[in-house]
């Protein structure tokens, strides 16, 4: 019965999407308790240790870590039924769903620039989506070459951008963790897609497999660099890097490793350029707006040295 299958992939895709909204609502949530929890810790505290035993004395972060979990659970579900392809940009909407959930939480008003820079996200990312039109790959997974080539790679990036980072001034340091930790990320999001795969065949598959251990290794860094990110410098620095490498790596390992197949030709890549770079404006206004202007670590502004109208502070998670 044809008919019967394609609604059932039809209901299978909604599925996917319905998923991946939902993670990015638990993402949001979990951004705005953990800024809550630590914007006034002190900023030198980045990269030790120290940053998370403080955080271990604030309830409200265990509030964050339970929505994180959510988060992960309800991406590892869609990524179960989807593409990496598809998944990870859908996450980029945590942003906007942040800066409105913060707006409340902070008291803070949203202006028409924040709204017209969500309605732009929601574009650009609509024309990403429809004119790639992702699709699966082949039935058979990643070669262990694949794994090995594609995450060493993924972590020099990751080792460079910290380095960088702890070269320059705290801006620079934001902005290069903040890189760090959303590329672990996609690191972490193709871990989780080559765990989800092997559940086909059956839980005693995934529990004796090494992607499982080795996701649960990559999310805790890159969970440590993102705390460092948001205690490095201001939101404004750290948002905009964290906030695309991660969908971008996500899609390199969909379609270079997971041979996910993306629409070709300038009829379709142009568009869907022009729909990334709207989204990139897009994250860059909303990262300015006034519900993350607020106090950074150690009792003083995250950024000392930027004018009142460009500092921010807190942590995304």
């Amino acid at each position: 019965m044809p008919h019967a299958a394609d609604r059932a992939g039809q209901a299978g895709g909604v599925l996917v999407y319905v998923l991946a909204v939902l993670a990015a609502c638990a993402n949001a949530l979990a951004s705005v308790l953990q800024r809550k929890a630590n914007r006034d810790l002190p900023g030198e505290d980045s990269l030790r240790l120290r940053l998370i035993a403080d955080l271990l004395h604030r309830p409200v972060w265990f509030a964050g870590v339970a929505a994180v979990t959510a988060g992960f659970v309800l991406q590892a579900a869609a990524l179960a039924a989807g593409q990496l392809s598809v998944v990870e940009p859908i996450l980029v909407i945590e942003l906007p769903l942040t800066l409105m959930l913060a707006s409340r939480v902070f008291r803070t008003r949203l202006h028409g620039r924040e709204w017209a820079a969500s309605l732009g996200m929601t574009a650009g990312l609509a024309a990403l989506l429809y004119f790639l039109a992702p699709s699966p790959g082949g039935p058979h997974g990643v070669a262990w070459q694949a794994w090995a080539i594609g995450g060493t790679v993924n972590l020099a990036v990751v080792a460079a951008a910290v380095q960088w980072g702890r070269l320059g001034r705290p801006g620079r340091r934001a902005a290069a963790f903040g890189v760090a930790a959303g590329c672990q990320f996609g690191l972490t999001a193709a871990l989780i897609k080559g765990m989800a795969d092997r559940y086909a065949q059956g839980i005693g598959a995934v529990l004796t497999g090494w992607p499982l251990y080795a996701m649960v290794a990559s999310g805790l860094l890159g969970m440590f660099l993102l705390q460092s990110a948001m205690h490095a410098g201001t939101l404004v620095a750290a948002q905009p890097g964290l906030t695309l490498s991660d969908p971008l790596v996500s899609i390199l390992w969909g379609v270079l490793a997971f041979d996910e197949q993306v629409r070709t030709g300038l009829p379709h890549l142009v568009p869907a350029v022009a729909g990334g770079v709207l989204m990139a404006a897009s994250v860059l206004v909303l990262t300015r707006a006034p519900a993350f202007a607020e106090q950074g670590g150690a009792g003083r502004p995250a950024d000392a040295g930027q004018p009142e109208s460009g500092r921010t502070g807190g942590a995304r998670r």
